[in-house]
């Protein structure tokens, strides 16, 4: 468990986001909550064959980032030696508001329908320090994507979406998944578990989310 002056709606932090000929200094920006937790919330640990049969068994939750979780993607979409997580998994009931952690503007929207996918998926761009950066936020509930527009401008802290269930997100219990890129995404969907091959290269453009959530563990 971590105390709740970690989960404050304002957040801010000292950090540089890497990519491949890319650095965007972050320095001492404050952003926003993308989910508002509780005072204490579980720390799952998915690299263990127990940590993945609890999957999200508390009602507010941390999946870890660059995690190794063999033996929870089973479905045919990660066939390819996928299990290296390159999100932050926040669980959290069904329809919690999710909210954007800084200005920016909508990029894409869509469902990823494959099973164990994202489900509804929306992904928003901002402008940080010059350097373009790209959020994912997945598993979300399908009338979050209702009235979305391509280029609408969203504010720090503005609900844009609410946490799906398990019948339209893809198949899993009730999280968000979060994600940054340093690359254009195609469409609205970002690799969210990457190979031991990928991932020291994924690492430089999908980097840890708590540069911008905090440090939620």
């Amino acid at each position: 468990m971590r105390e709740g002056l970690w989960f404050s709606n304002r957040r801010r932090t000292h950090a540089l986001l890497r990519g491949a000929a890319i650095m965007l200094e972050v320095g001492d920006e404050v952003y926003a909550a993308v989910i508002d937790l509780p005072p204490e919330v579980h720390i799952h640990d998915f690299s263990t064959a127990e940590g993945v049969v609890e999957q999200f068994s508390e009602q507010y939750s941390i999946g870890k980032y660059d995690e190794e979780r063999r033996g929870m993607y089973e479905s045919e979409l990660f066939a390819d030696n996928r299990f290296i997580h390159m999100g932050i998994d926040i669980g959290a009931p069904v329809y919690t508001s999710v909210k954007s952690f800084a200005e920016g503007k909508i990029y894409s929207f869509g469902i990823n329908s494959a099973d164990g996918d994202y489900g509804p998926t929306i992904i928003v761009q901002h402008l940080i320090n010059g350097v373009d950066v790209w959020a994912l936020y997945g598993h979300l509930s399908t009338e979050s994507l209702a009235n979305l527009i391509v280029g609408q401008g969203v504010e720090s802290g503005q609900r844009i979406a609410w946490v799906g269930d398990e019948e339209e997100n893809g198949g899993w219990p009730p999280h968000l998944h979060f994600q940054l890129s340093l690359v254009k995404p195609e469409g609205y969907d970002i690799p969210g578990v990457v190979s031991p091959e990928e991932r020291l290269r994924a690492r430089q453009i999908y980097p840890d989310p708590r540069i911008v959530l905090g440090p939620l563990y």
